[in-house]
């Protein structure tokens, strides 16, 4: 299992994958939906911050399980979506990966 330390700095690049897709929902015409979605996902990454700096690791796995799951839902949406710039797509594809790339580790 990653040690506290690393989690939080991939918590921390996540924060930052996540932010950028905010940014290209507002710049590209995202989905009313696929906004929400990131929009939910930028809250909960918030609030997910202080249990990163905690070193209680069963409340950083829960937390990064719960991003994941909102990053699969805003995959699900980006794929059934009729049109959606390039752009907009890869920073949906790169949040997704980076949770269920953490996920995966951690479990």
């Amino acid at each position: 299992m990653l040690q506290a330390r690393e989690i939080q700095q991939r918590f921390s690049h996540i924060q930052q994958t996540i932010k950028d897709a905010e940014q290209a929902c507002r710049s590209h015409d995202a989905p009313d939906d696929l906004k929400d979605c990131i929009e939910k996902m930028a809250r909960e990454s918030q609030q997910a911050q202080q249990v990163m700096q905690s070193s209680d690791q069963q409340r950083m796995v829960e937390a990064v399980d719960n991003l994941e799951s909102m990053g699969d839902e805003a995959k699900r949406i980006s794929r059934s979506a009729s049109s959606m710039s390039p752009e907009l797509e890869t920073a949906v594809t790169k949040v997704h990966a980076e949770l269920s790339n953490l996920k995966h580790q951690l479990h």
